[in-house]
């Protein structure tokens, strides 16, 4: 990072040429424009879009949810998206060209959705694990998320879709999120909390800004003068500023801190009132004029802007609800100069993604390929005794004489996450799981076996085509109608999944009932849970004895037979904290059970009163087989884990747990894994446990199992990658992006619950492993050079279980030199080259981490902090020479406003730094100084 850099000049996708010609069209669509007009744009004209304005030849934008995926608009499985790794996995493969290259497949599946502007990505901090939206996020370490997170930027922006970088700024939890005032120093502030998104600015030419919900020094983000500076008066942001989504309170002091658009509309506070403000002098005429112009400068970009004298060519401008193509520019090319056909010189797609367009497609090859390629980058192998892993040679499944059997066992084994929860989550075309993966890659030669062990959490899965029947045609899945308030059928339709979302659907605006059947039979005897989960009015009935119309469609809303129809819900269900968006992402849920023989056929309704004037509808309705009792479950996974060659227990979180509106309670897996982990390990003692997870979990049983390797949440392709990865076609290349925890109360930021409404991020600038080597001694720089990823025998006191940056890969690694440059100017970057062994017999990567520290500082410092990284693949038995690149910023301090005359700003201390390299924080082996000399 280099905040005292210009922003990179960004032309733009939609209008090609140099900045000026850019400029010039805005301005002249600017002029058509008087006052109302202006004001009108800068309210959304409905959940997802913005308005159009024919005569100024703009069309609507459509904004998106996206950093694990573009949802889109119409948000449910009819119309899939890609579903990427999580941010947390994807930074643990600390893989800038991949990101770039991820960020280029999010703007082709945009395209194909027909979104301008992705809500991504998150470049908030994993400031304490218990954050709900941790998994969401990058990394604990500011550095690390703004390369990072420029790489993604600028891949979506070479795509011609806008990047939103958000939640500006100090949003790292869930509690009280509308409310909660964020307390930190000013130099913690500028140092850590702000710096990603000075780098996505200043370095990337990220095109939008999201204000956040929560408050910094008692002033609301939308309402916040840091809007205003750093952001645009001192970095020079030339984009659009927008409102997370309802999070705008006020009409004067919004538009006077530096907001743009307010979203969702069309609803808000500005509208007529912001008319009003103007006309009496509240709010300058001169600043709606500027908001306006950063909403025609954001649709110049994305192609959403035509020539003034040729509105036609803004298609669809006078259409709220069309769809169409919002691939192009408006003059049919590219920002990087391709062709109006989408093609380059060497005849790949502008987007990287061939010119066939395969990238759009979510499930086409090169989606599979680069997804199933990020999930195992971001596989952080944590431990591997006696060299379990990979399962090669003669020890492979199915390999003669080897291992035949894998046992696959756990609650994320028989129903994988690949995904958190909240507004990052999107419909799969499909979800690979551990097993599937496992036996598409052994083939015939191998036998992969399951068992659930334990249930992670009490309430049923949403019903599929796997065990639900639509009534009205007999065939897979469920049947779901909305009726007026007369009870007229106003749609109908057949669902795949009975989890569903409506977002800006017109027919809820006429809807006083939405019903959901579903024909179930009953695969075993016994207890079947069912319920729902959703926010309001809901009743839940059953039928036993009730069969299926056989494709006549004459089936009456609760079907056909002669049974008894049970109520076994008729009430109300309200969010448990009042916060409807959380509500509307995670809905609160309900459920019970019905005692079935197996073969009965049983009805299931769900009808749900939608409230009058909600634009959004979430709701899911929920159903399972019989489970057998909790102690013979655990039973029968540990017999299957003894007999087999191998165990694999996939053990983890959920996208309940880790969810977008609400913080978790504590560290702790689930209900019952730690235990069935211990019981499956002593009954075969090749286990290994891959952790399902975006955020740190407790893992006390880590010393007695031989291997350990966290999987994060990994997406669409979690089971073929981790097939990859534990038979040794693709190495675990990921590297902590966080710290993790061996206890929960050694973390140096642990609390997210403000104390009467404020937050306190006491631990200043010592966030995350800085806080960890605050406390413990750092790695002797006296001490040998040690293989990757080597660790104590057990963590000092107090400190992490697996450290920042810790990976373990298949080979091992000596780093054998350094060299340094002795003395630097103030503000000049260093370059430090290091030179690495591969000393395995596999060929490997390794991720060169360097970090700085000053012992005689005039100022707190961090005991260590990252200042650059580099990545090199190398041949086993092979030397490798790479260069890393330190940036002036590294040695930089913010200077606050309070310590002299004048404003704040960044100054450089004058004397000999430290730096030490490694391929952990915790394992520095090679160390050099470098002394900042002021020029005489």
């Amino acid at each position: 990072m280099n905040g005292g850099a210009a922003r990179a000049d960004v032309a733009g996708a939609g209008v090609t040429g140099t900045a000026d010609v850019l400029e010039k069209r805005v301005a002249e669509a600017l002029a058509r424009l008087d006052l109302e007009a202006r004001v009108r744009l800068l309210t959304g004209a409905s959940f997802w879009r913005t308005w159009p304005s024919p005569e100024a030849g703009l069309r609507a934008m459509v904004l998106s949810d996206g950093p694990a995926g573009v949802r889109g608009e119409r948000a449910d499985e009819r119309e899939p998206s890609a579903n990427l790794p999580c941010p947390s996995a994807l930074a643990a493969t600390w893989d800038e060209p991949l990101l770039r290259r991820v960020g280029r497949l999010l703007a082709a599946q945009a395209r194909a959705k027909g979104v301008d502007v992705v809500l991504g990505p998150t470049v908030n901090l994993h400031r304490s694990p218990l954050g709900g939206r941790h998994f969401e996020c990058l990394s604990e370490d500011p550095l690390l998320t703004a390369r990072l997170g420029a790489a993604l930027v600028r891949g979506i922006q070479a795509g011609g879709v806008a990047a939103t970088v958000k939640h500006y700024v100090a949003n790292e939890s869930e509690t009280d999120r509308f409310t909660v005032d964020v307390r930190v120093d000013e130099r913690a502030l500028r140092e850590v909390y702000l710096a990603p998104f000075e780098a996505l600015v200043c370095e990337a030419g990220v095109w939008a800004v999201m204000a956040a919900y929560n408050s910094v020094g008692g002033a609301t983000m939308t309402e916040n003068p840091l809007l205003r500076g750093p952001l645009k008066d001192e970095w020079g942001f030339d984009g659009l500023v927008v409102s997370d989504w309802i999070a705008t309170r006020s009409t004067v002091p919004s538009a006077l801190a530096g907001l743009d658009l307010v979203m969702p509309g069309p609803w808000g506070p500005w509208g007529p009132a912001l008319v009003a403000a103007v006309r009496d002098g509240s709010v300058p005429a001169e600043l709606v004029e500027d908001k306006a112009r950063r909403l025609l400068r954001l649709a110049a970009r994305v192609g959403a802007l035509a020539d003034p004298a040729r509105p036609d060519q803004a298609a669809g401008a006078e259409e709220i609800a069309g769809g169409g193509d919002r691939a192009g520019a408006a003059d049919g090319t590219g920002a990087d100069g391709t062709g109006a056909d989408g093609t380059g010189a060497d005849g790949t797609g502008a987007d990287g993604t061939g010119a066939d367009g395969t990238g759009a497609d979510p499930a086409g090859p090169y989606a599979r390929d680069l997804l199933r390629r990020a999930a195992a980058g971001g596989m952080v192998l944590l431990r591997n005794e006696g060299g379990l892993l990979p399962l090669t040679g003669a020890g492979a499944p199915g390999a003669s004489g080897g291992t035949r059997r894998v046992a696959v066992i756990g609650p994320n084994a028989t129903l994988p996450r690949g995904q958190g929860g909240g507004s990052a989550t999107v419909f799969p075309p499909y979800l690979v799981g551990p097993a599937d993966g496992l036996r598409a890659a052994l083939g015939e030669g191998g036998e992969v076996v399951t068992a659930t062990g334990v249930r992670a959490e009490p309430w049923p899965a949403p019903l599929s085509t796997a065990g639900a029947r639509d009534p009205e045609s007999g065939e897979p899945g469920l049947r779901v109608r909305f009726f007026d308030a007369a009870g007229k059928l106003l749609r109908s339709e057949r669902r795949l999944s009975g989890r569903l979302m409506f977002m800006d659907d017109p027919v809820l605006a006429s809807s006083a009932r939405v019903e959901v059947t579903a024909l179930l039979t009953a695969r075993a005897s016994g207890h079947h849970p069912l319920g729902f989960a959703g926010m309001g009015r809901f009743s839940l009935r059953a039928r036993v004895g009730a069969a299926a119309a056989g494709g006549t469609g004459t089936a009456t809303a609760t079907g056909t037979g002669t049974g008894t129809e049970t109520v076994l819900y008729d009430d109300t269900l309200e969010p448990p904290d009042g916060d409807i968006v959380a509500a509307i992402l995670r809905p609160p849920v309900w459920w019970a059970g019905m005692d079935l023989t197996a073969g009965e056929d049983v009805l299931v309704t769900l009808r749900h009163d939608p409230p009058a004037g909600m634009p959004v509808a979430s709701f899911a309705l929920l159903g399972e087989d019989p489970s057998p009792p909790g102690a013979e479950e655990l039973e029968t996974a540990v017999e299957l884990a003894a007999s087999a060659d191998v165990a694999v227990v996939v053990v983890g979180t959920s996208d309940r747990v880790e969810s977008e509106g609400v913080d978790r309670a504590g560290l702790d897996l689930p209900t019952g894994q730690n235990e069935l982990v211990r019981r499956v390990a002593a009954a075969n003692p090749r286990t290994v446990v891959v952790v399902n997870a975006g955020a740190p979990v407790l893992l006390p049983w880590r010393e007695e199992v031989p291997a350990v390797l966290l999987s994060w949440f990994p997406g669409q392709e979690f089971g073929a990658a981790l097939a990859d990865v534990l038979l040794g076609r693709v190495e675990p290349g990921g590297r902590l992006p966080t710290s993790w925890p061996a206890r929960a109360e050694d973390c140096p930021a642990w609390s997210v619950t403000p104390v009467d409404g404020a937050l306190d991020y006491d631990e200043g600038l010592h966030v995350g492993y800085r806080g960890w080597s605050r406390r413990t001694a750092a790695a002797s720089p006296d001490e040998p050079a040690a293989a990757e990823g080597s660790l104590p025998a057990a963590p000092p006191q107090g400190g992490p279980a697996y450290p920042f940056g810790h990976g373990i890969g298949y080979t091992t690694w000596v780093y054998e030199s350094l060299a340094v440059p002795a003395a630097v100017a103030p503000g000049e970057a260093v370059r430090v080259r290091v030179t690495v062994r591969n000393s395995g017999d596999r060929p490997g990567r390794t991720v060169v981490q360097a970090y700085l520290s000053r012992e005689d500082s005039a100022v707190e410092r961090p005991a260590l902090w990252l200042a650059g990284f580099a990545t090199a693949d190398v041949a086993p038995g092979e030397k490798a020479t790479i260069s890393v690149e330190i940036a002036p910023r590294a040695f930089q301090y913010w200077r606050p406003a309070t310590d002299g005359d004048g404003p704040g700003g960044w100054s450089t201390e004058p004397g000999t730094f430290t730096l030490r390299v490694g391929p952990s924080s915790a394992t520095l082996t090679l160390r050099g100084a470098v002394a900042v000399v002021t020029p005489s």
